[in-house]
């Protein structure tokens, strides 16, 4: 039985040209293939229409995290106790990683059945063009793709992720035990929080300036598949989130503020309760864009039963391996597929 989230992604294999990205420093025109349709879906970055700040140290702070969680499944969280110093070095050693040629990054290309290192969101093969993106992903230790590209210099790279990885872990710890503090779950299913087997990865993200950033699109409109998400973007505007009645609302950078949105896995615990937020990556013409994505969630073997209160379960229960094969080969179909509400 796969015991990590790497060896949960090798029953589901991708073909290399979603794997390998177009090499973006030689690229003076949009090709074909990143050429997207032009999006009908509309905007709004109205002053009534922005995803709430929380302090981490307000004494309403849990209230505040889920009711955020029920209206957007996202929020933006400052003084969180990371130190503005870890999370500056992660970028610079993203920066770094990013302007290296092609053939230099390619030395690290994840594998067809792989899901670390650099290469394509592996959510490519879901769409009919590609993004305008390049990822490093990272599972457990960095070093082994990190000594690919640099044989003689990767000690650096490597302290500064797992210290990242770390940090965003016990952040993640706390914010977990608030979420289930303001649902009411049971001891019994808070048990796994703290335990050494959990599904948790960082994903380097870098967006390109694009020489036609209306007809291209970073990242694609998804869900995470995780319990919760940490990200880290960089003072750039590019991710947006789907609120209906709003459309596509801007997540503007704030300086210090992590952006936090919760995944399919807690949509599915909460029993619908909280959403897992749409997003998406636009790209500009003018700046790069980095970000850098935590992911955290249960072990695999953790079986994700629907909290229900006076109400019907709303999905089936099963285990957070079963549920990643489902979404492995259902990107935008895989709550529907384990719907128990009868339409």
């Amino acid at each position: 039985m796969a015991t990590t989230l790497s060896e949960a992604y090798r029953d589901y294999p991708l073909h290399l040209h979603h794997i390998i990205p177009l090499d973006f420093s030689s690229i003076k025109t949009l090709p074909d293939s990143h050429a997207w349709p032009q999006s009908e879906d509309y905007d709004n970055d109205g002053p009534e229409s922005c995803i709430p700040i929380i302090d981490l140290m307000d004494p309403n702070a849990m209230k505040l995290i889920g009711l955020a969680c029920e209206k957007w499944g996202a929020f933006q969280l400052n003084n969180h106790g990371i130190n503005l110093s870890v999370i500056e070095e992660v970028e610079e050693e993203a920066k770094r990683l990013f302007a290296l040629p092609a053939d230099r990054k390619l030395k690290a290309l994840r594998s067809a059945a792989g899901a670390t290192g650099y290469g394509r969101a592996r959510i490519s093969p879901f769409f009919p063009k590609h993004m305008w993106h390049e990822g490093f992903t990272i599972m457990g230790s960095p070093c082994d793709d990190a000594k690919k590209i640099w044989p003689n210099d990767y000690a650096r790279f490597c302290g500064i992720m797992e210290n990242y990885q770390k940090q965003m872990k016990a952040l993640a710890e706390k914010l977990t035990h608030m979420i289930f503090n303001s649902l009411e779950i049971s001891e019994e299913q808070k048990r796994w929080v703290g335990s050494t087997n959990l599904c948790e990865a960082v994903q380097l993200n870098f967006y390109p300036c694009c020489p036609e950033p209306d007809r291209a699109m970073g990242l694609a409109p998804h869900t995470d598949t995780s319990f919760l998400t940490i990200l880290h973007q960089s003072q750039t505007n590019g991710l947006q989130i789907f609120k209906e009645g709003a459309g596509w609302v801007p997540v503007h950078p704030h300086p210090n503020t992590l952006v936090v949105n919760t995944g399919d896995i807690l949509h599915i615990l909460s029993n619908s309760r909280f959403r897992c937020a749409l997003h998406r990556v636009t790209v500009n013409s003018t700046k790069h864009r980095y970000s850098m994505a935590y992911f955290y969630s249960p072990p695999l073997d953790y079986v994700v039963s629907p909290l229900v209160v006076n109400s019907i379960p709303h999905f089936r229960t099963l285990t957070v391996k079963e549920y990643i094969g489902i979404k492995a080969k259902n990107l935008g179909g895989a709550l529907s597929l384990i719907s128990m509400l009868k339409s």
